[in-house]
């Protein structure tokens, strides 16, 4: 991902929104059209039915801003749905309910 960096957050939530900003200068990337990036985070988001925010903080590469974005948003669901083991037993939300 080299010169690029993509803050995300995610919030499992049972609402689905998308917060995009993200400028990718090239609309393609071989042959990936590099709108489907949006379109895919979108979809992501309807299907799973979360809040995601994605916002480049840095990048020029196009390949790259998407290689960054896909990694950001990999770690940023690894760490959303990771149960700790001090708070196994509890409801893993602010709430209390999910």
């Amino acid at each position: 991902m080299d010169e690029a960096l993509i803050l995300t957050a995610v919030d499992i939530s049972g609402r689905a929104l998308l917060c995009y900003d993200a400028k990718i200068p090239a609309p393609k990337v071989g042959t990936f059209d590099t709108e489907l990036a949006e379109e895919f985070m979108t979809a992501f988001t309807r299907q799973a039915n979360v809040t995601l925010h994605i916002k480049q903080l840095a990048g020029v590469n196009s390949h790259h801003i998407i290689e960054g974005m896909f990694k950001s948003l990999a770690r940023t669901m690894r760490a959303a749905v990771k149960i700790e083991e001090e708070f196994k037993d509890e409801i893993p939300s602010t709430k209390g309910v999910l």
